[in-house]
């Protein structure tokens, strides 16, 4: 039996203190990034096409008056890229673009994010300060974490080893490997050991190492760690991507991709997780 005042698991209900912060959150970053030169755009929350790179599995679909198949937004990249490019292209000439909006993942899962999309742009550098500038002003102190996805597309294929093994963090499989290398890298984590191990790895593996290392300079995060081997679940990243976290919790994350033939850089900010680390701290 359903009550009728319960809501579906997955979906949010804010109110009170808690709906307060959440829209001084928005606020605050909404000003910051239009000070920086970003425009908002708002998508509609479904869409004939989703072009985002999720698992078909993760869509919510249903069908409109005519029996096309829609499905509810669950992700936003790939809809502002396309929608900029292919619909609004004769409109505006705007490259840099905001958002604030949920997206639905099935079965009922519902998540609020501040999204932004450099199109044209890939200056990941300059994505992840404006980042910065955001989680100074909220008072968070979290976790840079720097990754790049082509490493352990390389090395699955050209060494043989399953990409499955990184999709799924199988820590003790790579472990168990024969390549030697690949375990220190497994371990690499702080900028002083990536002169020592790019010179053990392949040239391809550290040239793509010191991408990692070149993106780390002069960013202000006082926490950053590399994780070469990581594997995003967002599949349209193609090169440097990163994430913010804290305590265990993913505040935003971010990335190179390419869309429509244009390659950009992006990110998102989990507005949900950063309610629930501004309530644990207080």
């Amino acid at each position: 039996m359903i009550y009728e005042h319960e809501i579906p698991s997955g979906s949010k209900l804010y109110f009170g203190k808690n709906a307060k912060l959440k829209r001084e959150i928005e606020n605050i970053v909404s000003k910051i990034l239009s000070q920086k030169g970003y425009e908002e755009i708002v998508t509609p929350y479904f869409s004939y096409h989703q072009h985002n790179g999720l698992e078909e599995k993760k869509l919510i679909r249903f069908s409109d008056e005519k029996n096309h198949i829609l499905s509810l937004r669950a992700d936003s990249t790939m809809d502002v890229v396309r929608l900029i490019t292919k619909r609004l292209g004769r409109s505006t000439e705007h490259k840099k673009w905001f958002y604030i909006q949920p997206i639905f993942r099935y079965p009922s899962n519902e998540f609020y994010q501040i999204g932004v999309e450099r199109i044209g742009d890939v200056n990941l550098k300059e994505a992840i300060s404006d980042i910065e500038t955001i989680i100074k002003n909220l008072s968070i102190e979290p976790i840079l974490q720097i990754s790049n996805i082509n490493i352990p597309k390389l090395i699955a294929k050209n060494y043989g080893v399953d990409i499955n093994i990184f999709k799924k963090a199988h820590l003790e499989k790579i472990l168990k490997s024969d390549i030697k290398w690949l375990h220190k890298l497994a371990f690499l984590q702080k900028r002083e050991q990536i002169e020592k191990i790019s010179k053990e790895v392949p040239k391809e593996i550290a040239k793509e190492i010191v991408k990692m290392q070149q993106l780390a300079e002069n960013i202000y995060c006082k926490n950053i760690v590399f994780a070469p081997l990581y594997y995003s679940e967002m599949i349209y990243y193609d090169d440097l991507f990163f994430r913010f976290f804290i305590n265990n919790r993913t505040l935003g994350k971010g990335g190179i991709y390419k869309s429509e033939d244009i390659h950009s850089c992006g990110f998102a900010l989990y507005t949900d997780n950063i309610i629930e680390e501004l309530i644990s701290q207080g």
